[in-house]
């Protein structure tokens, strides 16, 4: 029998907290990165165009960067920060790109993309310029030829091994092309947290691809989209929300790849419909970068919006913090890397490595499996095509929004092709128009620079219009319900405009070999198939009569190059702003 004493002590000791099985102590917050990119546009070889960010010292420097070898390094180094972390993409990761990956169907860029481990992405506008069922042999793989060229020409095709989503993108019976998000858990027990991901491209997809790319496709309002899919995520335990979305905006100011002044596009909006429970929203389209807290519906939990400018050349930064237990974001920040690679000469000269940003080493692996579809794509990307006096520019800083020399220059050549069809004038559009085409030191252009300017194929259209119609399809452009876009005329047409007037009278004059167009004259008019569909918002170029189809565009810019001994590039100024 126990004594009193005995069993006291027992029973005190029954009653004591056993070592390390004290009260659970409280969840900790949970830091997740995300490293977020936007419109790599198959930019697998350093694109040639630099980042433009402050110097430090009240100026401006250009930054030489992109290049998907150093992408990668950039890439790791950022994951590398974090325990857990995501990848995802903003849209338009492929079409419009060089040739070592359009040649190919844009294979290659799926494959580094699936070497760099990408999570998501968001489907954009420009993932349709094949059609739908070749994007989606982008993501299930197969050889199946959908397109005039060969697939799987240097390896099998196995397709992506990341998710696209697309929740406004809907087919006739109203299920979604791809699903509309994705949820991702990381950590175990107290600390695991639940990011919800919900991808899409913007609603005015259908202006921008070719309606038989699209047939039987619908893309539906974005802000109505996000906030039905949101409660849906919490409902599924998503703790935090990222949006990712084939829509942006443009800042004003210097350049600064971390600001966010006078914010203003398409994706505002659709933010400022969005019920609060979104967190973060990496953005694209229009390919600038920008940081900013935005804040919505909830000024008191700013959502975070980013964006990574464009062709690989910027990689954002993104960290969440959340709270496990009370499932919510507590904090959030971003900053923009820039993929600093090798220095180029550019358009505008000589873009040297600066040590004001971190150079990346090209990653192996990527660098290896890049050469081999660059090599493959070099004789031809290197072929001669003809000589320009100088290099051809697009409009930058305050005319981005113009064609610049280069507009001049393609619309030139387009005129030129189509004169048998009675062809007075031509139109290109700018934002048509990727990049400039720089000669080597002799004056000689590749194809390859001249399919970098101009990678879409499409077929040359003329048709009848009237000086009237001509002025209010140029009104079009202008009118602001979408991004300004002056078309770019050929030699001989020229056009002032005035944003202060009412939209549909901002075209003040409007002139043809020094006369004024006559309103009701009749007159030839070639523009490239997608504008004549209506593309970009143009509608004014649909439907008009007496059409002929011409030559493809790009082959119009090779002959009009060969045509002369060195072609002069257009400086001359053919639109001009007044009045503010």
């Amino acid at each position: 029998m126990l004594s009193a004493a005995l069993l006291a002590l027992l029973l005190s000791a029954c009653a004591a907290p056993m070592a390390g099985n004290g009260p659970r102590s409280a969840a900790q917050p949970v830091e997740i990165g995300i490293a977020a990119f936007n419109d790599f546009h198959g930019n697998l070889e350093p694109p040639r165009q630099p980042v433009a960010t402050p110097d430090g010292n009240g100026g401006t420097v250009l930054v030489p960067a992109g290049g998907a070898a150093w992408f990668a390094s950039a890439l790791d180094s950022i994951r590398a920060k974090y325990a857990h972390h995501l990848t995802v993409s903003a849209g338009d990761m492929i079409s419009a790109s060089p040739l070592a990956s359009s040649l190919y169907l844009d294979e290659p860029t799926i494959g580094v993309m699936n070497r760099l481990g990408l999570d998501f992405n968001a489907v954009g506008n420009h993932e349709f310029d094949r059609g739908r069922e070749e994007l989606q042999r982008m993501q299930n793989g197969g050889c199946a030829k959908l397109t005039s060229k060969q697939p799987c020409q240097i390896e099998q095709f196995k397709g992506a091994k990341f998710r696209y989503l697309a929740a406004t993108t809907r087919l006739p019976g109203g299920q979604t092309l791809f699903p509309a998000s994705a949820l991702r858990t990381f950590g175990k027990g107290t600390q695991k947290v639940t990011v919800g991901v919900i991808g899409l491209t913007l609603k005015g997809t259908a202006e921008l691809v070719d309606a038989v790319r699209i047939a039987g496709l619908t893309f539906a309002d974005e802000a109505t989209t996000i906030n039905a899919e949101v409660p849906r995520l919490k409902a599924a335990g998503a703790d935090a929300i990222v949006l990712v979305i084939h829509e942006g905006g443009k800042t004003t100011g210097a350049p600064d790849p971390q600001g966010c002044a006078g914010l203003a596009g398409g994706i505002r909006p659709i933010l400022d419909a969005l019920e609060p429970g979104v967190d973060v929203v990496v953005s694209g389209h229009t390919h600038w970068d920008y940081i900013c807290d935005y804040p919505g519906r909830d000024p008191a939990r700013p959502m975070l919006l980013t964006s990574a400018g464009f062709y690989g050349r910027e990689i954002t930064d993104i960290t969440l913090t959340i709270d496990p237990a009370a499932h919510r974001v507590v904090a959030r920040r971003a900053r923009n890397v820039i993929v600093q690679s090798e220095p180029f000469n550019s358009a505008r000269g000589s873009v040297a490595v600066t040590p004001l940003f971190p150079q990346f080493a090209p990653r192996a692996d990527i660098a290896a499996y890049v050469k081999t579809y660059a090599d493959a794509a070099k004789e031809l990307a290197t072929r001669p095509v003809g000589k320009l006096s100088g290099p051809a520019s697009r409009g930058e800083g305050a005319l981005a929004s113009t064609g610049g020399t280069l507009g001049n220059l393609i619309a030139d050549a387009q005129l030129a092709a189509t004169r048998r069809a009675g062809a007075q004038i031509a139109f290109t559009n700018p934002f048509g128009n990727r990049a400039a085409i720089v000669p080597a030191a002799d004056g000689s252009v590749s194809f390859g620079s001249i399919y970098l300017a101009q990678p879409f194929g499409n077929r040359l259209i003329t048709k009848t219009m009237t000086g009237a119609e001509i002025k209010a399809v140029l009104e079009q452009g202008l009118d602001g319900t979408r991004p300004e876009q002056v078309l770019a005329p050929s030699a001989g047409l020229v056009f002032r405009f005035d944003r202060t007037r009412a939209p549909g009278n901002r075209v003040v004059s409007l002139r043809l070999n020094g006369a004024q167009l006559d309103p009701a004259a009749r007159f030839r008019v070639t523009i490239n198939s997608f504008l004549a569909s209506g593309g970009d918002g143009f509608t004014g170029f649909a439907g008009k009569p007496e059409a002929i189809t011409g030559a493809v565009d790009l082959e119009a810019l090779e002959a009009y190059l060969r045509a002369a001994d060195a072609r002069e590039v257009p400086h001359e100024n053919r639109t001009e702003l007044v009045g503010g």
